[in-house]
C-alpha cells in the first residue's frame, strides 16, 4: 500500500453529515484523523474539547497537515426563534474562534485552516452571478457567515486559511430531507415563485472539494456550489421525477413565512443567489455531479441508513 500524501487531518464537527462523510473518505486512504468531540473521548483518535472554558491546547493540532472545523447547529431546524439565532451564531462562532486562536499559537508550525462557511454569506442577489468577490448579503444569516468568516480568520496571517462557503447538500440528510417528505406524499410543487436560483452541492464533491483544499494551497473564500445554476423548481421537478411523484402543489411564500418564520424563509427557501464556484474551477477541480439532476439522481438511488 502507498504512504499516503498526509500524515494527520484533524476535523472537529465530525458527527455531521458532511464531517463524517469526510472522516470516512480520509480514514479510506489510510490518513489518520484525530476528531474534537463534545464529548468524553472514547477512542485513540478522539479528543475532547470545549467542556469548559478552557482553550484548546494548540499540541492537539501540533504535526497535522490540516484541522478542518465544521461546527454548527442545523440551520434546517424551525421556527428561527431568537434563543435559536442564538445557538446558530455562537454554536459556530465558538468552536472556530477556538480553533483559530489554537492556530495561530503555532504560529509557522500551524496546519491549514479549512474552516466551514455557507453561500449564505451573499444573500439574495437576483439576476447577479456570485463568485468569491461578490459582496455580503444583509440578511440574518449574511451576518452569521460574516462572523463566522471573521473568527476563522483570527487564525492569523502565518495560516493559511480556506473559507470553505458550501450550498445546502443534495442528500436525504440535507435540503431533501423536508422535500423528499412533502413529494412521497404528493406534495411536491413550486416553493414560492419556484424560478429563485438555489445552489446546491452533492455530497460527494463536498467532500472531494475538502479534500482539494487540504492537498492544495488555495486559500481565503471557496464557493462549494454545482457548476450548473438550477432554480428551486429544477430542484423539485428532478426529485418528482425520480420518485415517480406529481409536482403540482405550490408552496406560497406568504404561508412559508408564516410556518417558518421571515428570517429562515429569506434565507434558505426565496433567496434568490446564482452561486458560481469560480476558485474551484480555475483550480482544476472537476465536479463529479456537474448538473443538479444528477446530484438528486445520485442521492436519492444512494442506500440509505
Amino acid at each position: 500500500m502507498r504512504e499516503p500524501a498526509l500524515r494527520r487531518v484533524v476535523v472537529a464537527g465530525a458527527s455531521g453529515l458532511i464531517g463524517s462523510a469526510l472522516v470516512d473518505s480520509l480514514r479510506a486512504d489510510g490518513i489518520r484523523v484525530t476528531t474534537l468531540v463534545r464529548r468524553p473521548a472514547e477512542t485513540a483518535d478522539e479528543i475532547e474539547w470545549l467542556a469548559d472554558s478552557s482553550p484548546l491546547d494548540p499540541a492537539v493540532l501540533d504535526g497535522a497537515d490540516a484541522v478542518v472545523g465544521l461546527n454548527g447547529a442545523s440551520i434546517g431546524r424551525f421556527p428561527w426563534t431568537p434563543r435559536y439565532k442564538n445557538t446558530l451564531l455562537w454554536s459556530r462562532i465558538t468552536p472556530t474562534r477556538a480553533l483559530a486562536r489554537a492556530v495561530r499559537q503555532l504560529g509557522a508550525d500551524a496546519p491549514a485552516f479549512v474552516s466551514a462557511s455557507a453561500v449564505g454569506y451573499y444573500g439574495s442577489a437576483p439576476g447577479a452571478v456570485l463568485t468569491e468577490r461578490s459582496p455580503r448579503g444583509e440578511t440574518f444569516l449574511a451576518d452569521v457567515c460574516g462572523e463566522w468568516e471573521s473568527a476563522a480568520l483570527g487564525a492569523g496571517d502565518r495560516a493559511r486559511v480556506a473559507l470553505v462557503r458550501t450550498a445546502p447538500i443534495v442528500h436525504p440528510q440535507g435540503v431533501l430531507k423536508p422535500l423528499m417528505l412533502l413529494t412521497r406524499f404528493g406534495l411536491g410543487g413550486p416553493i414560492a415563485r419556484g424560478t429563485q436560483k438555489w445552489p446546491w452541492i452533492s455530497l460527494e464533491d463536498e467532500v472531494r472539494g475538502i479534500r482539494h483544499l487540504i492537498d492544495t494551497d488555495i486559500d481565503g473564500p471557496v464557493n462549494f456550489a454545482g457548476p450548473a445554476a438550477a432554480s428551486a423548481n429544477d430542484l423539485g421537478f428532478a426529485l418528482a421525477v425520480r420518485m415517480n411523484r406529481p409536482f403540482v402543489v405550490p408552496a406560497p411564500a406568504w404561508a412559508l413565512r408564516l410556518v417558518l418564520g421571515a428570517d429562515a424563509t429569506e434565507a434558505l427557501l426565496t433567496s434568490d443567489a446564482a452561486v458560481r464556484p469560480a476558485v474551484l474551477e480555475r483550480s482544476g477541480f472537476r465536479f463529479s455531479h456537474e448538473t443538479v439532476e444528477q446530484a438528486v439522481d445520485a442521492a436519492v438511488a444512494a442506500p440509505q441508513d
